[in-house]
């Protein structure tokens, strides 16, 4: 369970994570972030979206179980101040937990807020300045 500092509950904190954060997709899941920028831990929250696609009541709330609890593993490492919001798809009704735990790993490696994700390795896309590709 994640204590209520660490919850992400308004609609407008969701909002602001979802469409000012970066993003990083998976199989079974979108995770949505803000980083911070503390070196602890200190204020990390997490929010999770689960909708109607995904299944109906109870596999919907298996789902939101199951990432709570791989979240909760994990807060402790992000830097502090980070702010995620973890978007379950409808692969995620029929993952095992340790599907989801690895495509957590790999969402979060993906937006270098584990420890050990290799930074830049992403190579941006060409820039306008470089001229027309022919």
């Amino acid at each position: 369970m994640l204590p209520a500092t660490a919850r992400l509950r308004r609609s407008e904190d969701f909002r602001s994570v979802m469409r000012g954060g970066v993003r990083a997709g998976r199989k079974r899941l979108v995770v949505h972030a803000i980083p911070g920028d503390a070196p602890d831990a200190t204020g990390s929250r997490a929010g999770f979206v689960v909708s109607k696609a995904v299944g109906n009541s109870v596999v919907r709330h298996r789902v939101a179980r199951r990432l709570r609890h791989l979240v909760s593993a994990r807060l402790g490492t992000l830097p502090g101040g980070s702010s995620l919001v973890v978007r379950a798809l409808p692969a995620a009704a029929t993952a095992t937990s340790a599907e989801l735990g690895s495509d957590l790993d790999s969402a979060l490696r993906r937006l270098d807020l584990l420890p050990g994700s290799p930074g830049g390795t992403r190579k941006d896309p060409p820039s306008r300045e470089d001229g027309p590709s022919v």
